[in-house]
């Protein structure tokens, strides 16, 4: 399988004998948490960067401001019709409007320095693909390519002599961590995670949690589904897969550790003994910052680490017993093929049900599991060969998902 450390990326190459040029970047999801982080840091760095497209699936409003700030080219909305509304909102400015799926995988391709990928969802895919095949730099923010489509996704990657660096903060904590190291000396790979809202909640009280609950992380302010995941572990599941694609170690090298406090997001264990982790307050901008400048580094504006202030650190050993969506990790990796896309998409419908209240707390993970065992039984895990065979699998999780729902409620 090809990984992360394995791509000797020309356009990395290409991209450090630049420095010192403004660098092009795209935005995917231009209005979503990480894209607004994206273009934030970006702001803060005058002429070293250029705005060449950005998009977003249905808030018009906020895309057309973003798109006037930073003096994009190209806007575009993934429903088409918003397309009007666009339009008249950049007339006069000079910034070409467009709309629709096609539109969105035009926008990916275009002739950057940088995508960021951070459309949320399986409405990401193709146009991230897209990216990909343009043999941009990839910055991945992008769960599903990974979690949903990782194998044909790297093969892309490596197809097109793209580069890919992760911005979720574990892994782009593991691969500053790694920074080059041969793989033959990495024994094993820790992400963090803060343990959710219900990390001391008995499995009697989680039974009886509401979506309220749920939704209250006790540290970031994030989306509700996101939340949910936080609080069940699947975060921490899915995680697990993406960090199986990106990085060159085995699946029984990958662990999980709780960690309460999120000033560790990573660490990775060598064979001389060694344990180097990438340590930072919890914000965003710091691993977006990475994905932009690396190798080098560029300036954020995420509050400065103060380890005598905090006084310690702590960690835990996560509990399956009360969390077992961290488990469907290791059931995914033995069955391979599309296990991945079938899961994240049964967590989605799972999720969805929990918050409109037709299903209790525990019974997400279980109706995950359930649709990823069924799926397996009736012969729907299959090893991909393209996007389209990942988008199929992604449909039949959702599909068997909401066939199982009844037995859950």
């Amino acid at each position: 399988m090809q990984k992360l450390a394995d791509i000797d990326s020309e356009a990395a190459a290409l991209a450090r004998q630049q420095e010192g040029c403004a660098r092009r970047i795209s935005v995917l999801g231009a209005t979503g948490s990480v894209g607004t982080s994206t273009l934030d840091l970006i702001a803060r760095h005058g002429d070293a960067f250029e705005i060449d497209a950005l998009t977003a699936q249905t808030n018009v409003a906020a895309l057309a401001e973003l798109a006037l700030k930073h003096r994009a080219r190209l806007a575009v909305i993934g429903s088409t019709q918003g397309y009007e509304e666009l339009k008249a909102r950049l007339a006069g400015s000079g910034i070409e409007a467009a709309a629709g799926p096609a539109a969105l995988i035009e926008a990916a391709s275009r002739p950057v320095d940088c995508v960021m990928a951070a459309i949320v969802g399986a409405a990401g895919l193709r146009p991230t693909f897209a990216a990909a095949r343009a043999a941009r730099r990839v910055a991945l923010a992008n769960k599903e390519c990974l979690v949903s489509a990782g194998t044909v996704f790297m093969s892309a990657i490596k197809d097109a002599g793209a580069e890919l660096l992760p911005v979720d903060s574990e892994h782009s904590a593991v691969h500053q961590s790694i920074a080059g190291t041969d793989p033959k000396f990495i024994e094993r790979i820790v992400l963090t995670g803060s343990g959710g809202p219900f990390r001391t909640w008995s499995a009697v009280e989680m039974a009886a949690a509401t979506p309220e609950q749920a939704a209250r992380h006790p540290n970031f302010s994030m989306g509700r589904k996101i939340t949910v995941d936080s609080a069940t572990l699947m975060n921490k599941c899915l995680e697990l897969i993406e960090a199986y694609h990106l990085f060159p170690v085995r699946a029984d090298q990958l662990a999980v550790v709780v960690h309460p406090q999120q000033i560790v997001h990573g660490f990775v264990e060598f064979a001389d003994g060694s344990v180097i982790a990438q340590m930072g307050t919890p914000d965003m901008r710091t691993p977006i910052a990475s994905s932009l400048a690396w190798p080098a580094r560029m300036a954020a504006p995420a509050a400065r680490l103060d380890l005598v202030r905090l006084g310690s650190l702590t960690f835990e050993a996560p509990d399956e017993r009360r969390f077992p969506a961290l488990g469907l990790a290791r059931r995914t990796f033995e069955l391979g093929g599309t296990a991945g896309a079938v899961l994240n998409a049964a967590n989605e419908v799972a999720v969805e049900a929990f918050l409109a209240r037709q299903i209790p707390f525990p019974a997400i993970a279980a109706l995950a599991g359930d649709a990823l065992e069924t799926a397996a039984r009736q012969g729907q895990v299959r090893e991909p060969t393209c996007l389209d065979d990942v988008i199929a699998a992604d449909e039949e999780g959702r599909a068997l998902a909401r066939g199982l729902l009844r037995r859950y409620s």
